[in-house]
């Protein structure tokens, strides 16, 4: 029989052709410090960090802290994102800039905002960004709702893995319509990931059991009071919640049913 670490072992993330052996992706924003960005990274084994490429320095203002420093990309998978992005033609070029800055990195998460009040996905935007950018060689993670006809429609236009949100991003709400995620899931023809609303272990823990290849979260951890343990906790919770997924869990009941049989006992 296989045992738990065998079983994880022969689980790998695939996403673009590249096999991960985490299915935690972190955000590398709102930490104290970069000491402190690369301690809960460690802590919570994550193989891909997302970068915010119009905050972030990865090296185009050679005079400050250089992210790249803590988080050398031959350690990590560097995923450029278009956080503050309004706009599809804003996303592509800074796409572009984070292909020319790594070195011809194809590999980006895309994301157009619709507002800044609710962050929300722009997602007329969000179409017609994720075409240019597929037309133009990138490999394309797309941040989106959790509308299921959405979900498919990227798949099937080529994006490399489908992210829709759990709730607003650093909202901390947990997954707000599982049934969606459980659709967009059960319809998928490449991977999903959770992407924003997670707060706290538990959430991370549903999202695998829901069956999603993985999750993505940065506030949930970085806004903890001790993100480094907040970091290694939401370890935990995705390997728990995968494996929980594998294994596949009773059937809700309204009623008891004994873990031992009632009948034969004895003195019957």
């Amino acid at each position: 029989m296989n045992t738990a670490t065998e079983i994880r072992q022969d689980d790998d993330l695939t996403i673009a052709g590249v096999r991960y052996t985490s299915r935690l992706l972190t955000g590398t924003g709102k930490y104290k410090d970069l000491d402190e960005t690369r301690a809960a990274t460690l802590a919570a084994g994550a193989e891909i960090v997302t970068v915010a490429i119009r905050r972030t320095n990865i090296g185009q203002n050679p005079d400050q802290p250089n992210l790249l420093d803590a988080l050398p990309p031959k350690e990590f998978t560097i995923l450029p994102n278009t956080a503050g992005c309004f706009t599809a033609d804003d996303a592509v070029r800074t796409c572009k800039l984070a292909r020319e800055l790594l070195d011809g990195h194809k590999l980006v998460k895309l994301e157009v905002l619709a507002d800044q009040k609710t962050l929300f996905p722009d997602i007329v935007q969000t179409l017609a960004a994720a075409r240019t950018l597929i037309d133009d060689g990138f490999d394309v993670m797309v941040y989106t709702n959790d509308d299921p006809i959405i979900a498919r429609e990227f798949g099937d236009m080529g994006c490399v893995a489908v992210m829709p949100l759990a709730a607003p991003i650093g909202s901390g709400l947990g997954i707000r319509n599982p049934y969606n995620i459980l659709t967009i899931v059960e319809e998928a023809k490449v991977p999903i990931l959770v992407d924003a609303g997670v707060g706290t272990a538990s959430d991370a823990a549903v999202a695998m059991e829901l069956g999603c290849d993985g999750v993505l979260m940065n506030t949930a951890i970085a806004g903890a009071k001790d993100p480094v343990l907040m970091a290694s906790a939401m370890r935990k919770a995705i390997e728990a919640g995968r494996e929980a997924y594998l294994a596949g869990r009773i059937p809700r009941k309204r009623y008891a049913s004994a873990s031992s049989p009632l009948d034969g006992l004895i003195g019957d």
